[in-house]
């Protein structure tokens, strides 16, 4: 509908300062922008609204009197209306579309466009890198990168829809006091053991040493000093330290890259915080040197945030050792040198939010004009319904255990309901669902939002769910391969738009006609979840449809071709969608 919506902005546009003219009023003229539209309350009222209240005052008008000379002017010509029907109700502009030519209209670009319909160039030209995932090699991954991850693939997804050229970066963090802790948790326990002797995945292996620490480390007061000096000898090259270092990380990276490859989540480019972590700390004593920061009698090196209403930042720590915000300026600086963005967006948990305020201002503070088009999309915590997740104490929910306990549900599900042979490939089915259900449930949320996670609920097949959409999906497609086993009987029917008259045919053409609209919002908010309400909606209103109006069952030929048209473009942009927010598709459910 995002080219009715625009068409009509400028219609209304047009006759406000063509008013204005009439009247007299000199000054700036409307705007599209200027113009509002809003969907009337009751749908026997129009289908696009506009309220006159905003012009009032420009204008030396009622929104009474301007609506009634709004509709006088549009009225005037016909022809520029499209058949549509122009009412002044009150205050308001009310259009009311005309159903047979707007749904003839939307279905046949929908069918002709197939996977573009929804697409735009709004964002073409724009070079925008999404930093997401950042694990750290002390543990695997957990819920809370599996919703850092969903958040992350999505919004690139949309971005690309949207024609950004995107470039999907992961930052390793394989350094620091938190590495080290398991490091040594692994001299004083591990015994010269691996993770294949333990036969366990790498990254669940140095996990485990994590946990170890935390709770050693209640029971030696000496044991974070002892961390602390680890870090030193390694950042001062000891080989001794360095090779266990190398070891681990190995390990928990070819662990975590295991599971990056089952829930489907790549990257152009991966980042080291060992690998970027020096050019932080050069840029670090460059501001220094131009007394942008500034050194204390121990010799911990600050940056003063009074400027920002803050407090002081310390940038490096007297024994210059490097901490966070340190990696994180050199990793920004080589980034953009690698790929000069437009745009890059840090996909990172709202408790850092600031973290990214102190970085984005030291930035500034060190001359890179780029600093201005960084953003931080904070996104809420993901919670169990027992409360807090926590790594030390090894209470967090496991990312390759959640996606086991997923596929186990979904398999016993597909059993329970008889539809193994009609599925073919139960184990490729069940993690697809199993994917759907995760992407579906960590997305439906904003971003901004903390969440509840429950497996079971996540992974129902009726009601707000992934598996929901997906067997909606192959419902439809079930439906489309029969309608071609019967083809030749109806091989005389034609499409008909005037013969969708049921009001749940209208509602659907007009979610569909909407979904170009949604995109483009959501790459403007970097929002998923106004694609994953979308689907919900249009899945819904669908259904009730269905069940109350027969497709195929009817002897006219031409109404079943005309539905079986609108049921194509429901198909169609079901999946354009599914994309987006990384539901895989399913032919057999």
């Amino acid at each position: 509908m995002i080219e009715t919506k625009f068409r009509w902005k400028k219609l209304i546009r047009d006759v406000l300062n063509k008013i204005a003219g009439l009247k007299g009023i000199i000054g700036d003229s409307f705007s599209e922008n200027d113009v509002i539209i809003q969907t009337p309350p009751r749908p026997e009222l129009g289908d696009l609204a506009f309220p006159m209240f905003p012009y009032a005052k420009k204008l030396r008008a009622s929104p009474l009197e301007i609506a009634e000379l709004v509709s006088i002017e549009l009225n005037k010509n016909k022809d520029s209306l499209l058949s549509a029907e122009v009412v002044n109700e009150g205050p308001y502009i009310n259009i009311k579309l005309p159903k047979s030519n707007f749904s003839k209209y939307t279905l046949h670009k929908i069918l002709n466009e197939k996977t573009k319909f929804g697409t735009s160039q709004t964002l073409a030209g724009q070079k925008i890198m999404l930093e997401f995932s950042c694990p750290n090699t002390n543990k695997p991954l957990h819920l809370g990168h599996l919703r850092n991850d969903a958040i992350g693939e999505s919004v690139s997804n949309i971005l690309k829809a949207n024609g950004a050229e995107v470039r999907k970066v992961n930052l390793i963090n394989d350094r620091g006091i938190h590495i080290c802790k398991s490091m040594l948790a692994y001299q004083k326990f591990g015994k010269g053991s691996d993770p294949e002797s333990e036969g366990v995945k790498g990254d669940h292996f140095v996990g485990k040493f994590y946990v170890m620490f935390d709770k050693w480390a209640r029971e030696n007061i000496d044991a974070e000093n002892r961390a602390r000096e680890l870090l030193l000898r390694w950042e001062r090259g000891d080989p001794e330290i360095t090779e266990l270092w190398r070891r681990m990380n190995n390990w928990a990276v070819s662990g975590i890259n295991e599971t990056y490859r089952r829930t489907g989540v790549s990257f152009d480019k991966v980042y080291y915080e060992s690998e970027t972590y020096g050019r932080g700390k050069e840029e670090v004593l460059k501001g220094l040197e131009r007394k942008i920061f500034y050194r204390d009698e121990e010799s911990t090196i600050w940056v003063d945030l009074k400027e920002i209403d803050l407090d002081k930042k310390v940038l490096l720590r007297k024994d210059g050792t490097s901490l966070y915000l340190t990696q994180d300026v050199g990793t920004a600086v080589i980034r953009h040198e690698d790929w000069p963005f437009d745009r890059l967006i840090y996909v990172v948990a709202s408790e850092q939010k600031y973290h990214f305020i102190v970085l984005f201002y030291v930035l500034k503070k060190l001359g890179f004009e780029w600093a201005e088009n960084l953003y931080h999309l904070s996104y809420g915590m993901v919670n169990l319904p027992e409360g807090k997740m926590k790594s030390r104490e090894g209470t967090v929910v496991d990312a390759d255990n959640l996606l086991d306990q997923l596929i186990a549900i979904a398999t016993e599900e597909i059993k329970s309901r008889g539809r193994e042979k009609e599925v073919k490939n139960l184990k490729q089915t069940s993690e697809k669902i199993a994917m759907g259900a995760l992407n579906y449930y960590l997305l439906q949320v904003s971003p901004s939002k903390d969440m509840i996670f429950i497996p079971e609920e996540s992974i129902s097949f009726t009601g707000n769910t992934g598996p929901y959409l997906q067997y909606m999906g192959a419902r439809i497609s079930s439906m489309l391969r029969k309608f071609e086993d019967r083809k030749d009987k109806f091989k005389d029917g034609a499409f008909k738009p005037e013969l969708l008259t049921v009001k749940e045919e209208w509602e659907i053409v007009k979610l569909l006609a909407m979904y170009p609209e949604e995109t483009e919002k959501a790459a403007e908010e970097l929002n998923p979840s106004i694609i994953t309400n979308y689907l919900y909606n249009l899945s819904r209103v669908f259904s009730r449809y269905y069940h109350d109006n027969p497709v195929l069952h009817n002897k006219d030929p031409n109404l079943v071709v005309t539905r079986i048209t609108l049921v194509k473009a429901v198909l169609q942009v079901l999946k354009n969608a599914f994309i987006l927010v990384g539901i895989p598709f399913l032919e057999n459910m």
